[in-house]
């Protein structure tokens, strides 16, 4: 019997895996397709498949059926990952009943996007308050905690929570972005007043993940709002805070930062839908105003609370209002700093769509997938059932 003979990379050299349609080299990182080749009437010829530079992607829809019942959003993800996790109800904060909280990964390697719930908080320097709900208690579903920056939130609270249970932890980079906020806009510049307060901050982790040294780029958003309340003796100030726009990129350790055009990509293609966002604040806003109704009703605390709650529920519903703008510019401030992007119009639906940079084609078909590639003898429809057309840069 002959040997069999592997695939190689264009690039390196390096054995590629069979039987798979989208590899990430072992060795180099490149982003390869494998395409077989057609003999017309739908028949794949015996000769061996092409491998080039290139990805495809799908967009992917979830819909949420714990709670409204509806697609809550879609994005655009390697074909080839899987998701897992989703819109988590937990009922528990009137203002934010549910979280997103999810996780696409690539099921052949360490590669990874994910996303974590937002943290709410709150802190007082009322005594009887302090006694009533301590440290570590929940208040209106808000976790008692004091203040912190972002970069402290995210070393204290975010690395133990989310990366705890991984053995050999180590924060590797840590950089604190005053600045993300404002380019964020999560806050006009000038609302950075002493009432009103935003920060943000990114840590670099390393640890093992199945014998292999990955990366993890994990980013954060601190928003704080203070409230001072008159008081018998001296002011009663309260001040709500949250650490949130949590996400991360992981990737073995020498290849996370050549993936970055890709999880930009994944990132920037995320859209909350608007029927469920709606359906969401409604259910908020009522579960706010019942709670506040039965704060009265019952007595369980005083008419000071009763005011406060009311001021959490305006800032929690103009926080969610801006909340996919935010992640657009989020987007934006990333793409900007790594410059890994590059935007095509889609049409079969008339839109701009940012797909990952460094590719001279695109190709973009009716079920909502894309693959770029920077062969210019690749061409998608021979062997595919699918109509793929050319994309034009923007």
């Amino acid at each position: 019997m002959s040997p069999i003979v592997g695939e190689k990379c264009p690039q390196c050299g390096g054995d590629l895996p069979a039987a798979a349609e989208q590899i990430i080299c072992q060795y180099c990182g490149s982003r390869l397709i494998r395409q077989t080749t057609s003999t017309g009437g739908g028949k794949t010829a015996e000769g061996p498949p092409t491998i080039v530079h290139g990805m495809r992607l799908k967009t992917f829809a979830y819909v949420d059926a714990q709670g409204v019942g509806a697609e809550a959003f879609r994005m655009l993800i390697p074909s080839a990952w899987e998701f897992s996790g989703g819109i988590q109800w937990t009922m528990a904060n009137p203002g934010l009943p549910a979280v997103l909280a999810f996780q696409v990964r690539n099921p052949g390697g360490g590669e990874a996007f994910e996303v974590f719930p937002a943290q709410p908080f709150f802190w007082t320097n009322e005594p009887m308050s302090r006694m009533t709900f301590p440290q570590g208690s929940y208040y209106f579903g808000n976790e008692v905690q004091p203040p912190a920056g972002a970069l402290q939130a995210l070393k204290g609270i975010a690395v133990p929570r989310f990366r705890g249970g991984v053995g050999g932890v180590q924060i590797v980079e840590e950089q604190s972005l005053p600045e993300l906020p404002g380019q964020l806009r999560v806050l006009n510049p000038a609302a950075q007043t002493g009432n009103v307060m935003a920060d943000g901050a990114r840590v670099r982790l390393r640890y093992a993940l199945q014998e292999q040294s990955v990366d993890e780029s994990l980013f954060g958003v601190v928003q704080a709002q203070r409230m001072t309340t008159p008081a018998h003796f001296g002011a009663i100030e309260s001040i709500f805070w949250t650490l949130d726009y949590l996400f991360s990129f992981r990737a073995p350790t020498e290849r996370l930062d050549g993936l970055a055009d890709l999880f930009q990509t994944i990132l920037y293609s995320f859209r909350l839908n608007t029927a469920w966002f709606n359906a969401y604040l409604q259910i908020s806003q009522q579960m706010i105003q019942g709670q506040i109704q039965n704060i009265r009703q019952i007595g369980q605390l005083s008419r000071y609370v009763s005011q406060t709650s009311n001021q959490i529920s305006d800032m929690i519903m103009d926080s969610y209002n801006q909340r996919q703008a935010t992640m657009d510019r989020l987007a934006d401030s990333f793409s900007q700093a790594i410059r890994g992007v590059d935007e095509y119009r889609n049409p079969f639906e008339d839109r701009p769509v940012e797909l990952p940079g460094g590719y001279d084609h695109a190709w973009a078909n009716a079920l909502g997938e894309y693959i770029v590639t920077d062969d210019p003898n690749f061409n998608p429809n021979l062997g595919s059932n699918s109509n793929w057309e050319p994309l034009s840069r923007q």
